[in-house]
Parts: structure tokens; sequence; C-alpha cells
């Protein structure tokens, strides 16, 4: 077996302490790289127009999300707006996990519209409108980056004066990307705070109180780089609402590595995935989808100018994810089926999967994939449905330790496993790696790690 390079370089620190003391947090939970270890064997404008009066108007629906309940003490209550061009890997991971732990967790459009387009695409809904939040007390508001999505929250008035209630009345509020930048230090909520920001926008942080750090905590502002440190930047935020006890079974619940040398990724019988047209993606979603995954395949292979199509299995487009997120797909199962994918991936999500395993219309869509030899592929507990319909048969997979034992087929250890034009992986904190060994398959090396680097993720340079 030929070791290919790392594309994960772990710290071998095992605990890292912040400032003030505040938090003493096992960074063995939280790496925030996240690029996979692969072997192989024969991986705009700062403001922005409402959407049209054709567009339909959505609500957000409600599921009750499945957490980690710490204990009977009453929920902590968290803010997280929304705007358009919000980054949504940052502003999902942060609700999924915080969800996870037991927070009530309020997703607010700063827009005058509950729907937003997200900086890569994604169509999010929000819970509620900003100015329903105004005379609420939070223990958490915590702003996700992207731009323009930064600019529409430093621009919504409401929030402004928030978050400046919350900074004068010692609550909890943190910033991520362009957030700590383009939002928070224009409020004036960064003075005498170290802070830290995405790479782009360091320099417009004050001089001396910037840090170059995934995680940095001031009194009680929180601040992180981007969408390749948010399972850390989220983790943290758990640790300082609810104990590091907590943090550390939210961390091993998204599957975050614990050990070092822990194989990210191994490819068997490699074929070429290369085409000679922008790549197309199929991402099927159902009612209890796992969002993380969702969202991160879409953001990423996006980025990578891969043409990805969210297509809901169900009679709406609009769905309502594992954590409570809605999202609302691109077209409907039928009418995705009327074009033809080099790529069809299932998103992960126990109810999820169930629900893609009951479509007609995606299992014809998989096994014409399979028969015609191009790729397909599935995350966390959706390589059961590919077992359901005999698509993995003698091949390598990988999938949530959850389900693991049900496979049939041989099972790989690693984050990622590819077989030919089969991939697969564990989910929740390995999609990134899934997602970025995609981009390194259709469009080589040099365009993954491009990728990776806009997403403050550690890749290798060869």
């Amino acid at each position: 077996m030929e070791s290919l390079l790392s594309l994960f370089q772990p710290s071998l620190q095992k605990f890292t302490s912040v400032q003030r003391n505040r938090v003493v947090f096992p960074k063995a939970l939280i790496s925030s790289s996240y690029a996979p270890v692969f072997t192989q064997q024969q991986a705009p404008s700062t403001s922005t127009s409402s959407s049209s009066n054709s567009k339909p108007k959505r609500t957000a629906k409600t599921v009750k999300p499945v957490t980690v309940t710490p204990n009977a003490e009453p929920k902590k209550k968290v803010l997280i707006p929304i705007g358009y061009g919000t980054e949504e890997m940052e502003a999902v991971i942060m609700v999924n996990v915080l969800r996870r732990a037991g927070a009530e967790v309020i997703i607010a459009s700063v827009e005058s519209e509950l729907e937003i387009e997200a900086s890569a695409g994604t169509r999010l809904v929000a819970d509620t409108s900003i100015s329903t939040c105004s005379n609420q007390i939070f223990d958490l508001i915590a702003l996700p980056g992207g731009m323009p999505g930064s600019a529409r929250l430093r621009d919504c008035e409401i929030l402004r004066k928030m978050t400046s209630k919350q900074a004068e009345e010692k609550r909890f509020y943190a910033a991520i990307c362009a957030a700590p930048a383009v939002t928070l230090n224009p409020w004036g909520l960064l003075k005498r705070k170290q802070t830290t920001g995405h790479p782009a926008f360091m320099h417009e942080l004050p001089t001396f109180w910037a840090v170059k750090s995934n995680i940095q905590i001031s009194g009680e502002l929180t601040t992180s780089r981007g969408p390749g440190t948010t399972f850390e930047f989220a983790l943290s935020l758990v640790a300082q609402l609810f104990g590091e006890s907590v943090a550390a079974e939210i961390g091993a619940a998204l599957l975050m590595r614990t050990d070092a040398n822990q194989l990210r990724g191994e490819e068997f019988n490699k074929v070429e995935w290369s085409v000679d047209h922008i790549p197309r993606v199929l991402i099927p979603i159902a009612n209890g989808s796992e969002e993380i995954e969702v969202v991160t395949l879409i953001d990423v292979l996006r980025r990578a100018n891969v043409e990805v199509m969210v297509a809901s299995v169900e009679k709406s487009v609009q769905i309502v994810a594992s954590q409570g997120t809605n999202i609302v797909a691109d077209k409907s199962i039928s009418e995705a089926s009327e074009s033809i994918y080099d790529l069809i991936v299932l998103p992960g999500g126990a109810a999820g999967a169930d629900r893609l395993q009951k479509s007609k219309v995606l299992k014809k869509m998989l096994k014409e994939q399979k028969s015609a030899g191009r790729i397909f592929g599935a995350i966390c507990s959706s390589p059961l449905v590919l077992q359901k319909q005999g698509l993995i048969e003698e091949k390598r997979v990988t999938a949530h330790p959850s389900i693991i034992n049900q496979l049939t087929s041989q099972v790989n250890g690693a984050g990622v496993t590819i077989d030919g034009t089969l991939i697969t992986s564990k989910g929740l904190a390995t999609v990134a790696d899934f997602a970025l060994a995609i981009v390194k398959k259709f469009h080589g090396h040099a365009r993954a790690r491009s990728v990776a680097e806009g997403l403050v993720i550690e890749y290798p340079r060869s």
C-alpha cells in the first residue's frame, strides 16, 4: 500500500489553555484541520436586493432536535443571526452543535424575509425575524461570517443594539471569519479585546490586539477564523455555556478526531474521475437529513467550481434537517431526475437516510448511475441506503459507527474510503475530508488545496 501525503496536520498538544483561564479545553477533541490522509491501493458587494415578489415567502417548519441534555437546569438561550451572504457552514455548524448540547438556539433573519441565500448559494430559512428577538435576553449571541453576510449583520441596527447591550452586561458574544472585523469592530466591541478572524480580514482588526489563533477567548468575547475552525469554535462555546465535560461528549458524538495518527482516508482500485466539463453533482435531501453534511458538501463543492444541484425527495422543496435547520432545495427529485450527474452523493442523518431510501425516483437514478459507470457515494447513515439497493457489493466502504455493523461489504476504518467510483465517509466532522476528496478527484490536488485555504483548513503543498 502506497502512503499519500497527509491532509491533516493535527496538534500533538493534549490540552490548550485560553486567556484568563476561562476554559481549559481538550484540543484532541477539537482539531480544526479537516483534510484527510489518503493511502492508495489497487480521495460580491456588501449589499443585496430583496428577493423577487414572485418568490414564495417561507416560514420555518419545526421538528424536535436530537440533543445531549447535560442536566435539568433551564436551557441556555442562543441567538444566531443570518443575512444574505452569511457563510452557511459557520451558521449551520454552530446551530447544530449548540442544539446538540441542549441550548435553545434561535436563528434570526436580519432581512425582510426569513429565507436567505447564503454565501455559497444554500437557501436557509430562519426561525424568526430579528425584530422579534429585540427584547429577549440571550446567554450567547454568536455571529457567523461570510460576505456580504457580515456587512448585512453590521447594518442591522436592532442587532447592533442587542450585541452592544450583551457586551455591556457581560454576557457571552462571539464572531467568526469576517464578522469580528466587519461587524464587531465598527460597533466598537473589540476595544481592548484580543481577537482573531479570517486571514483575509486580519488587517482590519485593531493592530495590537489581533491574534493569529484558531480560537481566541477574551473575557466574554470568543472569536475564530473561518469555516474550517467552526467545529472548534462551536465546541469552545459549548464548554463556556455547559462545561468541558459536555463539550467533550458532543465532540465525541460529532466524530471529532482523538488520535493524531488516525487514518483519515484510503483509496482502493483507483480510477480517474476527471471529466471534460464542469462536474455536475446531485445532493438529494429529506426531512431529517444531517444539515452539517448537506451544507458542507454544497459549500465546499461550489467553491471548487462544481455545479451542485440540491433536490428534495419530499413533497415540498423545503425540508427540516436533523437538528431543526430549514433548508430549501433547488428542485424536487422528480425535476432533478431529468438530468444526468457525474456524481450522486447521499448525506446522512438516520431519519433522512430512511426518507431517501423510500424515494422510488432516487432509487432508479442510483441504479442507472451505477449501470452507466458513473460515480456515487454516501456519508454517515446513508451507505445503508446503497447497500439495501445492492449497489455496494464487493466494495470497500465506511459509515457512521452506529450502523457500521449492519454493512455486509468489506468495512474500512478510515474516515473516508474511495473504491473505484464509490466514495463513503463516517459523517459529521469527517464531511470536509469527504468533500475535499471529491474536489481532488475531480480537479486535482492544487484546486483542493486552494479551496481548503479559503476555508482555513490545513492542506499539504504537494
